[in-house]
């Protein structure tokens, strides 16, 4: 088996899995490793924006998402207690691809992995990454099998980390994973079938404590996520003895958000509720750190603004493209070089994202305080223009190009 190669990518999801597709068709030789099997569902809104479908085609999956995605999303809506206002969304400048659409992880993840898959990469899956030593130029991952007998190390000049928000690196577990407190935000998820929600609306669900989103996806299934403050999910609880986390997110939104109990009503809940947490938004990557780092791990935004798919697979986009500019393979070892990519790409990401997490941190707090919620229900309903407005300033209409990869390699292993 392999062990050596051009880059170790250490997530499957959508910003691993994009950069495997985008660096193997180059003639790079990638390792991507995930820990999960496949298919497998995730706590994730699912909302695709417009601005990354011109992205899906580049990277093959195109016509695979067009038959499967759930409606175009040509409305957004903003729900608090009996209140909903709804506005137009705003539609993308690409001629093909004006709106945006919703699929389930658990298709999308596949389908981006078998196309990595295809393009060359080799898979570990499922292997659990137990060491990452080495720095820039050196790598050496550690890896562990399903079957805890069996292990593997892995050797590249380049690694990337595209693990999720909650999937640290061994060598960096933060040290608030084990303590607990009553603003942690948690994030929860569940899939509904028959459920009365419009196929093409997008509505933002404000209540105290937390927010949320709706949407029809593949196959007519109405996704419901949320994020609820740890303290307000333990009053719910106790108020409701002897039902779980779930449950009591359940109830609460029905309870409070009459939009949500309309869209519930006739509905049945397909499988239990998925929960994760605590969010962590903020900035992870940095141009003096030798691990290059997209999709979550190199930063997260509240996801009140439906942004974290975007920033997955963009940030990948972002990140090849400056990979992809070397022509000669020994580049690939060189500390210097590596830092130079890093230093271009961190610039682009900041300028590409950023915006986005302080429009996000700034939407989410007013949207989990009553004051804040009222007064953005207010000016919504005497403005429903901000609503696409907000759209707009969150980057559902603004892409990254894919960075060209031919499907010949670039430069074959050994090349000096």
């Amino acid at each position: 088996m392999e062990t050596s190669f051009d880059a170790i990518i250490i997530g499957a999801g959508p910003a691993g899995s994009s950069a495997a597709i985008l660096l193997a068709r180059a003639g790079w030789s990638v390792a991507l490793v995930e820990k999960q099997i496949f298919p497998r569902r995730k706590v994730c809104g699912e909302c695709i924006a417009a601005s990354n479908l011109p992205l899906l085609e580049a990277l093959g999956i195109g016509l695979a998402f067009e038959r499967a995605a759930g409606s175009e999303l040509r409305h957004v809506a903003l729900m608090r207690g009996e209140r909903t206002v709804v506005a137009e969304l705003p539609p993308a400048s690409h001629p093909n691809y004006p709106w945006g659409r919703a699929l389930g992880r658990e298709t999308l993840d596949t389908l981006l992995l078998e196309e990595a898959l295809a393009a060359g990469a080799q898979v570990f899956q499922p292997w659990t990454v137990k060491a990452l030593q080495g720095g820039a130029g050196a790598w050496c991952c550690k890896l562990r099998g399903a079957d805890a007998g069996e292990s593997l190390t892995l050797r590249a000049p380049v690694a990337i980390a595209a693990h999720g928000s909650w999937e640290s690196l061994p060598s960096e577990r933060p040290p608030r994973r084990g303590r607990r407190s009553g603003a942690d935000l948690l994030a929860f998820k569940a899939n509904f079938r028959g459920a009365a929600l419009q196929e093409g609306l997008l509505p933002v669900l404000c209540f105290d404590g937390g927010y949320g989103g709706m949407v029809v996806a593949d196959g007519g299934v109405t996704t419901v996520a949320c994020c609820v403050r740890r303290d307000r999910l333990e009053a719910w609880r106790r108020a409701s003895p002897g039902t779980n986390a779930g449950e009591a997110v359940e109830a609460m939104l029905r309870r409070e958000c009459a939009g949500v109990q309309r869209a519930l009503r006739p509905a049945s809940r397909d499988g239990p509720w998925l929960s994760a947490g605590p969010l962590d938004p903020g900035v992870r990557l940095s141009a003096n750190d030798g691990l290059l780092r997209i999709g979550n791990a190199a930063g997260e935004a509240h996801p009140i603004i439906g942004e974290g798919m975007s920033m997955a697979l963009q940030s990948a986009s972002l990140l090849c493209a400056q990979l992809l500019r070397s022509e000669r393979r020994a580049e690939l070892s060189a500390v210097a070089w590596q830092r130079e990519v890093s230093r271009r790409y961190c610039m682009q990401w900041r300028h590409h994202f950023a915006p986005r997490l302080r429009l996000a941190s700034a939407f989410a707090q007013l949207a989990m305080r009553p004051r804040g919620a009222a007064a953005l229900i207010a000016l919504v309903s005497a403005w429903p223009a901000v609503l696409t407005l907000g759209a707009r300033w969150g980057g559902k209409t603004r892409g990254v190009p894919a960075p060209f990869t031919p499907m010949q390699t670039t430069f074959p292993r050994g090349t000096p």
